[in-house]
């Protein structure tokens, strides 16, 4: 039982409580574990109730999650975005939350190096050479320690317990060692990289350890999944039978199965359907082109301003198709959006101030006073705004040099409920699977983009419905719904163990 919002304690000496809090030594049968909270701080200023200062994440992973947790009697885990501050556990619009604690050390070392510059470009394939600092690999150590000791205080006997992605990669194991009564389950939501590239990770043994603890690991794609069993039997010596790896104790039995299968994640469906059906954000669509100056095509670019997202070579695309005069200023205009990303990281710093100079350039070579070759937005955007967008492209351009899935992708497709746009998408992402009716390019293959950009562009009507279509029968049988429902149900199957 909750205890009363007038019950609320104030905030003290770096310490805040919000206003909902379960009684202490609450048990949880359900927990998702995650590097962040599915909340954010509420910027608005006099607000006294922690509860009403927060509000709700954006994102499918949130959006599919919160309601299942609050039928399972479910808490999430995670650190809630400010260092050096002690939050303790409250509830807010029905999910209960377990904040993780981090210094500024913290985040610097774990979070912006170890994370970040060390196993985020190790693995998107090395685009980005990785740094491997020994300082480091111990604060990563030691906060997937907090993230695990967490767990292990709140979770009920037998608790099934959702690991969430890269930066927690050491907890699974951690947990099986604290609490082997619990059910673990773990999802790497960006790639797993072949073992040639692992190799290079001098703790690449203790990471593959941890991910064993699960007893089912989760990834994108069929071959991430493998590209872990390879790297398990590699470098561990692990026993692998197909999809499974027996995993023995310091005493040489096995203690359990853990299992490696593909689990494609997608997006909150109804959600965007019902917002391109929104009469206002129609509205709001037909507004942007016409800001624009109505030209002929809309071309759309929507990413996290990340040198993997292959931001540099879609410009690169385009300004030669303008130089070339097979694209005109007059008649299309390109829409890149690049939503912040890791700004105290230097190579972030760099990109951004290489991106803008690319934008800069084009713009000051191809521009008129009626009309903009690329107009450049460096914000992130409520999902509203974002339906809009999708609305009003003629032509989608996902070109990731590796990426995990992406969701955007998805979510352009979904938006497009008349069966109308293309979709150009880069066949190094998770989403390339699925979508194999999309215009699928090399994104290094600067001229086979270009190929694809006027192929889209002069796509004949009913060969884009019918690419469309197919797209969204695919998304809309597999939601992000359905996609959690596989790996929890998956995650509690009973598994036999074969010995032959």
């Amino acid at each position: 039982m909750q205890e009363p919002a007038s019950d609320k304690l104030k905030t003290n000496d770096g310490v805040r409580a919000a206003s909902k809090r379960r009684p202490a030594g609450t048990k949880f049968d359900f927990m998702v574990v995650s590097n962040r909270l599915p909340v954010d701080r509420c910027t608005s200023e006099g607000t006294e109730d922690d509860d009403g200062g927060w509000r709700r994440s954006p994102g499918g992973l949130v959006t599919a999650l919160a309601p299942l947790m609050t039928k399972a009697d479910g808490a999430w885990v995670g650190w809630h975005g400010a260092p050096d501050e002690t939050v303790r556990p409250f509830s807010h619009e029905g999910m209960d939350l377990v904040p993780v604690q981090l210094s500024s050390d913290d985040v610097e070392l774990y979070y912006e190096g170890f994370s970040n510059a060390t196993l985020w470009p190790l693995y998107h394939d090395v685009i980005a050479p990785p740094e491997f600092h020994r300082a480091w690999w111990d604060s990563y150590r030691k906060v997937n320690r907090k993230f695990a000791d967490a767990v292990s205080r709140h979770a009920a006997d037998g608790a099934t317990i959702w690991v969430q992605d890269y930066q927690l990669q050491l907890v699974p194991r951690l947990l099986r060692e604290a609490r082997p009564d619990l059910r673990i389950g773990f999802f790497n939501h960006i790639p797993f990289p072949p073992p040639e590239i692992f190799a290079q990770l001098p703790w690449r043994k203790e990471i593959i350890d941890g991910l064993l603890g699960a007893d089912l690991l989760g990834f994108q794609r069929p071959s991430d999944a493998g590209n872990f069993m390879r790297s398990a039997r590699r470098f561990l010596g692990a026993s692998v039978k197909q999809q499974q790896v027996h995993v023995k104790g310091p005493d040489g039995a096995i203690t359990h199965i853990a299992r490696a299968q593909a689990f494609p994640i997608s997006i909150a469906v109804e959600q965007i359907s019902d917002l391109a059906k929104n009469p206002a954000i129609i509205e709001r669509s037909r507004q942007i082109r016409e800001d624009l100056g109505n030209p002929k095509t809309v071309l759309l670019g929507v990413d996290r301003l990340d040198y993997t997202k292959g931001i540099r070579h879609r410009l690169k695309a385009y300004e030669e198709l303008l130089d070339e005069g097979l694209i005109k200023v007059e008649d299309a205009t390109l829409i890149q959006v690049a939503s912040p990303s890791r700004e105290r990281v230097e190579q972030y710093r760099l990109l951004r101030e290489e991106i803008e100079g690319t934008v800069g350039h084009i713009n000051g070579t191809y521009d008129t006073i009626q009309n903009t070759a690329v107009r450049y937005l460096h914000h992130s955007y409520p999902v509203e705004e974002m339906v809009a967008l999708y609305l009003a492209a003629d032509v989608m351009l996902v070109t990731a040099l590796r990426d995990g899935m992406n969701l955007v992708a998805k979510e352009y497709v979904t938006a497009r409920t008349q069966d109308t746009g293309a979709l150009i998408l880069s066949e190094f992402t998770g989403a390339a699977d699925q979508l194999k009716q999309a215009l699928l390019i090399n994104p290094h293959d600067i001229d086979g983009m270009k190929n694809a950009i006027m192929r889209a562009v002069n796509l004949p009507v009913r060969e884009a419905r019918r690419r469309m279509k197919g797209m969204r029968k695919q998304i809309l049988t597999h939601d992000v719904d359905h996609w959690s429902a596989d790996f929890l149900g998956a995650l509690n199957e009973k598994v036999v163990r074969d010995d032959s």
